[in-house]
């Protein structure tokens, strides 16, 4: 795959997150479309499988470490990408369950001045459930959403889609640390990004649930959701001005 820089733009380097994904890792590297970053990374969360052998195969540049969990291999990716130069890094999950062809679109909304883009499955409605996604993840994504739009006062269509864009200038702006190493790092980065005065903005994108993916298990969405819950009702405290060990901004 030919990765090639957008002029004088500011790098971008899109991460795949990767565990356990060898088996689909070749189908998500190839559908990045060429030339729409400056250069194609995968950062693996301590898989067991051959993922590794697979990346190598590809010729994809790699890094590992021990298992973070999802929120902890974020961080890492962020702090790496910036180490490596870049201005933005885009969030790709390593078992295709998020479409990388809106990664050239996703990018130039970021380039406008957001730091933070979400891929959004429910700017259609309809489209989750064409896709296959199942009821009862379907409305919890709708009825989530919808507390974190009230709470937060920020008017995404969705707040838990797995493909984003980050930049640096958030990486410096959050304490990152602040935020969970699981799960709910996808929340909680948009809760602390908000409350930091950040622009975030989002775009659609499809997802497949067709196949095989790394899905939070419904048990731990569960758990997800109260802990989601609660990282709200710390985001309203602390902007009442009651002092939370969640929320603060670096230089702040």
């Amino acid at each position: 795959m030919e990765e090639q820089g957008a002029g004088n733009k500011k790098k971008a380097i899109c991460v795949i997150l990767a565990y356990n994904c060898a088996n689909v890792l070749e189908h998500t590297y190839e559908r990045i479309p060429a030339g729409s970053v400056d250069r194609i990374v995968l950062i693996d969360d301590g898989s067991k499988d051959d993922t590794l052998l697979e990346a190598k195969r590809l010729g994809i540049e790699y890094y590992t470490h021990k298992n973070l969990g999802y929120g902890g291999n974020v961080k890492y990716s962020l702090r790496k990408c910036i180490e490596l130069g870049a201005e933005y890094m885009i969030e790709l999950h390593g078992d295709g369950q998020y479409d990388p062809t809106v990664i050239p679109m996703a990018l130039a909304k970021a380039r406008e001045g957001y730091d933070i883009i979400v891929g959004s499955r429910f700017t259609d409605l309809k489209q989750p459930l064409k896709d296959g996604m199942s009821f009862a993840r379907y409305f919890a994504n709708i009825g989530l959403s919808f507390i974190a739009r009230v709470v937060l006062g920020l008017p995404l269509s969705e707040f838990h889609s797995g493909f984003r864009i980050y930049t640096k200038h958030l990486a410096e702006t959050v304490i990152l640390d602040n935020a969970s190493d699981g799960h709910l790092f996808g929340f909680d980065i948009i809760a602390q990004a908000h409350f930091c005065g950040l622009p975030i903005g989002e775009v659609p994108i499809r997802c497949d649930y067709k196949e095989a993916h790394t899905s939070i298990s419904i048990p731990n969405s569960v758990i997800y959701a109260f802990q989601m819950l609660n990282v709200a009702m710390l985001y309203r405290l602390a902007k009442m001005g009651i002092v939370t060990k969640r929320f603060g901004c670096s230089g702040k």
